[in-house]
């Protein structure tokens, strides 16, 4: 693969969606007059009352929504087109062995996209997953014929594993997230967004785990007005990049067991440089397991469409993040904001779907 010190711009991204055209779906764009009635509508002084932001007046944003749907993506997420990318120009490298294989370590999205993407290129893929995988997950890229590792939950006990298949077989690490031709790859869902929307996107907010679909999305959005900003769970700390964004410093390490199991993972070196660094991204912002799972059945009920509760982050943070709601305010004013929201997947166990709701 191409060096991880590559530097990505507008152009990268262009180029990357021209390569996998043929391997991905144009997935579509979804509107919804309710939610943005309701992302419209003004909070509660109930519903801000255990917040930093009792007392004081809630938030009158005047949000329309526009929802990029990803889970009708192959293998159901945005993953597959990063992972086509990498493979694709892989298969451009004269040095590379397609009988040595990839090998990668993922929770599950990017593990299927790699997976599908190298059966369809005859390479042998070798995955690593931790053990707290999601089942359906795991079923899904054993599916795709790939030869499947597992390991403990944290990002260096898995690179630990991936490196053993790497010494052992010689097979290729493509990363899920820390390398340029992922990111490039998974900037392609933003590039279609813009040019589907009938008018100029004020903004578009996406999910941050590793943090390539967010820097990919700051990439297809560099020499537009358009304005990017990340959505993470706060849970047990998921919102590293949150908190590194407002420190000044990588966070290198997270713990979470998150609901939102695709975001579990601390962002990347080349994604940090690209969100915090370059500066090519306007804000981070973080939700409760609460308002995740409020988004997710509001999707469900209201646009009829099966999503994952990674998924939802940003439309949580749209419709209950105060401190979002007031940029929206002050900077949409009474024309408001077209807000692009990335559904980055729908692989949600049914199992676990049942648990989540089971008890309201």
């Amino acid at each position: 693969m191409a060096s991880t010190d590559e530097v990505l711009t507008l152009a990268s991204v262009q180029e990357a969606h021209k390569l996998i055209k043929p391997f991905i779906h144009l997935t579509p764009v979804l509107t919804s007059s309710y939610i943005n009635t309701l992302a419209s509508t003004p909070q509660t002084a109930e519903s801000l009352s255990q917040t930093q932001w009792s007392g004081h007046p809630p938030a009158k944003p005047v949000l329309r929504i526009h929802f990029k749907c990803e889970n009708f993506q192959r293998i159901g997420a945005f993953k597959a087109r990063g992972a086509f990318h990498a493979i694709e120009r892989l298969k451009q490298s004269p040095d590379f062995d397609p009988a040595r294989g990839v090998v990668t370590h993922s929770s599950g999205n990017h593990a299927q996209a790699l997976s599908l993407a190298a059966r369809e290129s005859n390479i042998p893929a070798y995955i690593v997953m931790p053990t707290i995988s999601n089942p359906s997950k795991v079923s899904a890229t054993r599916g795709y014929g790939a030869q499947i590792t597992f390991s403990g939950p944290t990002a260096p006990e898995r690179e630990a594993a991936a490196q053993k298949i790497i010494d052992e077989k010689g097979a290729v690490l493509i990363p899920p997230y820390d390398h340029p031709h992922i990111i490039a790859g998974q900037g392609t869902a933003a590039l279609e967004l813009l040019s589907q929307v009938p008018r100029p996107l004020d903004a578009i907010i996406t999910p941050c785990g590793g943090g390539g679909l967010l820097s990919g999305t700051a990439l297809a959005c560099s020499e537009s007005k358009t304005k990017v900003f990340g959505a993470e769970p706060e849970f047990e700390g998921a919102d590293d990049g949150k908190r590194g964004y407002y420190s000044g410093r990588r966070i290198e390490s997270v713990k979470s067991l998150t609901i939102g199991d695709g975001l579990r993972t601390p962002v990347g070196r080349i994604p940090w440089g690209i969100i915090y660094e370059r500066r090519l991204v306007d804000g981070m912002f973080s939700v409760t397991e609460g308002e995740i799972k409020q988004a997710m059945r509001l999707v469900f009920e209201r646009l009829k469409v099966v999503v994952e509760p990674s998924a939802v982050v940003g439309l949580a943070v749209a419709l209950f993040n105060e401190e979002f709601r007031r940029v929206v305010e002050r900077e949409g004013g009474e024309e408001g904001w077209d807000l692009g929201v990335v559904f980055s997947g729908g692989n949600v166990d049914l199992g676990a779907l049942g648990g989540l709701f089971g008890g309201e």
